[in-house]
Formats: structure tokens, sequence, C-alpha cells
């Protein structure tokens, strides 16, 4: 007999009795207090085109939630798939030093991840799983402890699609089964695959759990209710209304929010380096954590940033030149950046700088390519983009007051009435 519970990092998930789709939109941008005119799914609304978002705000579950702080993709992708913080996952960046290596490395190693996921555990325990992203950047961190082989379990990305094989994926023919190409990575399309993807699996494979994540690239370069926006909200809401319609609990979050961060005809930018050098401060390294091989629509520039120092006589030195700097609205020692932030010490510089709302932080003008940047530069990393929606097609039986975006598991899982409002 098979257990109606898992516990997978201190909590504990009732598996589901209806399909659940967990879907993280990056970028989504929210509504309320402090919203960069508007948030993007309200703005759909409006247009009259995102009737399934409507009918969410009317009679189910359509709140907020906070993500984790560096409001980036792969932390808190990976804390939503475990119910917890980096602290205790681990991945704290799309981008990290490794001190023992003394190499600046990429966080898609599974080997980087210090915590089970919910996926895992769900389909360890008998549930058919499927995880769909849009970058490949993602798709292995997502799918450990899949059963993949066993056919349990299908892993794949919109980016690779035609690279996905049953060996590996779980699925072949990928491209020939859900009938559009392989998008470009610099498209909406790339996102849209995912939805299809998703509909496609539903319809022939009912998994009782599907994630999917898609790309931030239209909310980069295109704010709240700009006919872009809606076009790919509008889009999103109708791939939605079909899996709503096959009986699938949808619950819906986001990575990280999304600010603009130009004001005149050059972005905002703050350049670390040039900053500690005028202050005297040697031998030190800044660390970028949005940084990833997909930089072309943001220039790596966000509201993040890490410093390592080689002498700690710097200290005092660096954390009040780079305070002095306007556009920067903390600096943080590491400690008690892990302790606001929930962040692994280990994988963190020894000062934390976060820039305001409509500042991005940079290390060198020369160390960034801004070419890709063809529209006002909008991007996220701070505290200012820790809000994001937090969204249920079921009414829930507890309140969302407080609750951060890694709590979406728990709510759909533990708290989403069975029958639609």
């Amino acid at each position: 007999m098979q257990n109606d519970t898992i516990s997978v990092n201190g909590r504990t998930y009732h598996r589901p009795k209806q399909p659940l789709v967990v879907v993280c939109v990056d970028g989504s941008e929210p509504g309320g207090a402090g919203s960069d005119g508007g948030g993007y799914i309200e703005r759909a609304i409006e247009t009259g085109k995102a009737p399934f978002f409507a009918a969410i705000r009317e009679k189910a579950t359509f709140s907020y939630a906070d993500c984790v702080v560096p409001s980036f993709t792969n932390p808190n992708n990976l804390s939503i798939v475990t119910g917890v913080p980096p602290s205790v996952h681990g991945i704290c960046g799309n981008f990290y030093y490794d001190t023992e290596s003394d190499s600046e490395v990429m966080m898609n190693d599974p080997a980087l991840l210090r915590a089970p996921t919910i996926l895992a555990g769900l389909n360890q325990a008998g549930s058919d799983v499927a995880v769909i992203t849009a970058k490949d950047k993602l798709r292995r961190l997502l799918g450990v402890g899949l059963d993949i082989a066993g056919g349990r379990a299908v892993c794949f990305s919109s980016e690779h699609a035609d690279k996905a094989t049953v060996a590996e994926n779980g699925i072949d023919g990928v491209v020939e089964k859900i009938g559009m190409p392989v998008p470009d990575v610099y498209s909406a399309e790339l996102s849209e695959f995912v939805f299809a993807a998703g509909v496609y699996l539903m319809e022939t494979r009912r998994p009782d759990v599907m994630y999917l994540s898609t790309t931030d690239y239209i909310q980069h370069k295109h704010a709240p209710g700009t006919p872009v926006a809606n076009a790919f909200y509008a889009m999103m809401d109708r791939y939605l209304s079909k899996l709503d319609e096959m009986g699938a609990v949808i619950a819906l979050t986001a990575d990280h929010g999304m600010k603009g961060k130009q004001t005149g005809a050059a972005p905002n930018v703050i350049y670390l380096e040039p900053v500690l050098q005028a202050a005297g401060v040697e031998n030190f390294r800044v660390i970028l954590p949005i940084t990833d091989p997909y930089v072309v629509h943001h220039g790596a520039l966000g509201g993040y940033a890490t410093v390592y120092l080689e002498s700690q006589q710097d200290f005092q030195t660096a954390a009040a030149a780079l305070s002095a700097v306007p556009g920067v609205e903390t600096v943080l020692t590491q400690a008690d950046a892990c302790a606001q932030f929930g962040l692994p010490p280990d994988r963190v510089g020894d000062l934390v700088v976060v820039s305001t709302f409509d500042h991005v932080l940079g290390s060198s003008p020369e160390k960034h390519d801004l070419s890709g940047l063809t529209e006002p530069l909008r991007s996220h990393g701070g505290i200012s983009e820790q809000r994001v929606p937090f969204i249920v097609n079921r009414p829930l039986d507890t309140s969302t007051d407080a609750c951060r975006n890694f709590d979406i598991f728990n709510y759909s899982l533990n708290h989403a009435q069975e029958k639609r409002a």
C-alpha cells in the first residue's frame, strides 16, 4: 500500500489526488505596491484576453508571496522544488565563486545541490512526474532523483527539445509530438513550447505532478501592459485554461519580479570594481550571480552582487565606499546577508551588495557587453524584485499571508480544495 504523504526537507506533503501542475513564470512582476506599471497578469486581465486568470482572481486564490534573495532564476527554482531556502539546498545564484578550486563556475551541476527535491520525493513514492524547462541550464538540477530509467519521469527543455532521448529525458521525438520547431533561446516561443509540451503530456500521459519553468526574455524586454507582454500572458492563459479543463490543480508563482533600470539614454549601472579601486581596496573579486550563458537581454547586470576580499583590513573601507554610492540599497556582511536571506555562507563573499529598485550592479564597464540591450534595461536580483504572484486555481483552506514562493507545493498539495470554485 502506498503512503498518502511524503516527507522532504523536514516538511510533509500529501500525494496528489488530482494532477498537479506547478508553474514558475520567470520574471513575472506582480501588481500591488511598488509594481512597475502594474503587474503582468493584472494588466493582461484588463485587456479581456486572459479569462482564465480573471476567473481565478474572482473565484479561487490570487495572492502574492516573497521569493528568495538574490532574486535570480536558479536559487528560486530550486527553492520552489525543495520547499526550503538556499541555506539548505545550496544553490544561491546562477553563478558563484568556488573558493576551494579558485574558480568561477555556473551553478547548474547537480553535485552542487545539497537537498532532495519534492519532485523526486513524489516520484520515488510512486507518482509520475514531468519537468519541462525553457532553458537547459535548469533541467539537470530539477531532474535530480527522478526515475527516468524506470519510465516514471520525463524531464527535458525547450532549448534542447530536439535532442531529447528516452534514456536521458524519458521521451523522444518531442519536436514532432508537440508540432513546434525548436524555438530561439531569445524568444517568447521558448516559453510557449513549455506550455504546449505540458498540454501534450497531460493529454497523452497525464502525469501526477508536472513542473513547468519558463524564461524571462519577454519580461526583460517589455514592461507590464505593453502589447507584447499582454500577448505573452494571453498565450499562457490559453494553455493554462486547457490544463484546467483537464482537471489539473494549477499552482503558479514566479522566481522573481522585474523592474525598469533605466531613466535616461543608458542603464543606471553601478560598476563596483572602480568604486573599490578608488577607495584603495586591492586584491578583491566581484561576483555577479545573475551571470549565465544567456546574457544578451540583461548584459549580466542585476541587483545583487557579492565581493570577496583578500585582506580583512579592507573590510570596513570596502563596505563604507560601496554604501556611499547613490543607488546602493544596502551592503551586508556575509553573516548578516546569510541570516537575512537564508544563504549558505560557504558560497557567499565577504560582502553582499544590493542595489535600489532602479539601479543595477556591474563589475567594470569593459566586462559587460551591452550591445544586445535594444530596449531600456529591465532586470532583477535585489530586494525590490522579491514580490511575486502566488496563484492557485482552487480555494485554499488556509491564509496565504506571509507565504514564500517556495511554499507553493505545500499550499497546492496540502491546502487546495479538490473541487474548483
